[in-house]
């Protein structure tokens, strides 16, 4: 498919059809990564990064303890 390049400010833009938009996950308002490989731009959705401590934030023992469950004890193990 192809869109014409027009003058937006300082800097050309592009406008995305609506069905491509769609098909990866674009909204309006949403950030996109811009880079050049080779020859080309690649356009690509921006995904966050997530820190392993904003995951774990409020992760406690006891709260991870009801995520998994190993059924009855069996033997002599003690799960607290």
């Amino acid at each position: 498919m192809q869109v014409q390049v027009s003058q937006w400010g300082n800097s050309l833009g592009i406008r995305i059809p609506k069905d491509i938009a769609s098909r990866i996950g674009l909204t309006d308002g949403a950030r996109v990564e811009v880079a050049i490989e080779g020859n080309r731009i690649v356009i690509s959705p921006d995904r966050p990064v997530y820190a392993l401590d904003e995951l774990l934030k409020g992760m406690t023992p006891q709260a991870m303890h009801s995520a998994f469950d190993w059924g009855p004890d069996i033997g002599r193990e003690d799960v607290v």
